[in-house]
């Protein structure tokens, strides 16, 4: 009998040390963590959504050799179709239906603060948005269960605006997409621009329908104007024809022209070497830059198994899985309250860094990087050059303007 109860006891220690080792408390039962992935599939923009999904699969495996709190990350995923309405009706399902753990993903930044505001807070449970670069998301509209981990619009035209201000540009015209990240690009610009250079005279503006085919007739009315630079605010809806217009109409070549993610590889990359040159933009992650020995891997593993580079959608993803991971492994336990806590300030290692969530926003503190396009024959698309890096402290609201902005 004594020996019956070493052995019990003996078993006991064992498993507690399993238990432990995995991150979780003695007597807790592991689980698997659900993660419900709501982005879009369809239509233009699902390149995006597709380049994010690559990038999360892979992190998702990675992570599951070792595993969470002796279980694993698993995730089901919804098509929003880039509409408001689906994407909060799909947001509810995975709630209230599915029970996911939380909800990730979303392009579009009008889906993104609906989610926020009507599933996310309401319900209580976190949303990180990959792609929805609002800076509304996590500035006056932020709240405790919403997270970024991509940049922003404040992020990226504070940038723009460092840059674009010691330059000779004063007449500037404002175009793009008739939405709420077009909107939020042109109010974060505009608000710095003015800061940095007080001179500056912004001579007009024009809005289309998104997904307006026929952008012609505005940029010709843009040309007769004859402003220094175009700040064109749009996104995954419309980039690629915004792109192919400039080149067809020539505004290139005698006006500058700003586009945030205007250097992204997953933009340029459909329109092969019919990409315009000599157009400026931003982003907060480029495949090819900068060299590091770990980014080199990330890249090559990915090209490797999806047979196309990363684009910046496959990093945040990636990137929002090790938030994922290690803060559950750092609340010990599958809670939503203890999760967003431990969330607050952590730091994860990324293919190019450690990435800090920061605290008071809940958003990721990532550098901007500035750049033109120029074709390359070595990868058959247009790419960014003489690249400038803006640090993420930099670049970022301070948390006294975005708290102050929320009440």
């Amino acid at each position: 009998m004594k020996s019956g109860r070493f052995v019990s006891k003996g078993l006991v220690w064992v498993l507690a040390a399993v238990l432990a080792a995995a991150g979780l408390p003695a007597g807790a039962a592991a689980r698997n963590i659900k993660v419900g992935i709501l982005d879009t599939y369809s239509g233009p923009p699902a390149v995006f959504g597709n380049d994010a999904l690559n990038g999360f699969k892979m992190a998702v495996e990675e992570i599951n050799r070792q595993g969470v709190l002796g279980g694993k990350i698993e995730f089901v995923t919804r098509d929003d179709k880039f509409k408001v309405d689906i994407g909060l009706n799909l947001a509810k399902e995975l709630a209230l239906k599915e029970n996911v753990d939380l909800i990730v993903g979303v392009v579009n930044s009008g889906v993104a603060l609906a989610v926020s505001d009507a599933v996310a807070k309401k319900e209580k449970i976190p949303f990180f948005t990959w792609m929805g670069k609002s800076a509304n998301i996590t500035g006056k509209a932020g709240h405790r269960y919403v997270f970024s981990t991509t940049e922003n619009t404040a992020m990226a035209t504070k940038a723009a605006a460092t840059v674009l201000a010691r330059k000779p540009y004063k007449r500037i015209w404002v175009a793009g997409d008739d939405y709420e990240y077009g909107h939020a690009l042109d109010e974060s610009f505009t608000h710095y621009m003015k800061q940095l250079k007080p001179e500056v005279e912004f001579i007009g503006r024009t809005w289309w329908k998104l997904g307006e085919p026929d952008l012609v007739p505005y940029f010709t009315s843009i040309q007769a104007a004859k402003p220094d630079l175009v700040h064109f605010c749009t996104g995954g809806a419309s980039m690629a024809n915004v792109l192919k217009t400039i080149q067809a109409t020539g505004l290139h070549r005698t006006t500058a022209i700003y586009i945030h993610t205007a250097i992204d590889y997953a933009v340029l990359k459909p329109l092969g070497l019919n990409a315009p040159e000599g157009v400026m933009g931003t982003m907060d992650y480029l495949f090819y830059y900068p060299e590091m020995s770990g980014h080199q891997k990330f890249v090559k593993e990915f090209q490797a198994r999806y047979k196309t580079p990363p684009g910046f959608p496959a990093y945040h993803a990636y990137v929002t899985a090790q938030f994922i991971a290690e803060g559950f492994r750092k609340a010990g336990k599958i809670d939503r309250e203890a999760f967003i806590d431990a969330l607050e300030g952590l730091k994860v290692d990324t293919p190019v860094g450690r990435v800090e969530m920061r605290a008071c926003d809940h958003q990721a503190v990532l550098p901007i990087y500035f750049g033109t396009t120029r074709l390359s024959q070595e990868h058959q698309a247009a790419v960014a050059t003489d690249i400038l890096t803006l640090r993420g402290a930099e670049v970022m609201p301070t948390c006294e303007e975005v708290l102050g902005a929320r009440k």
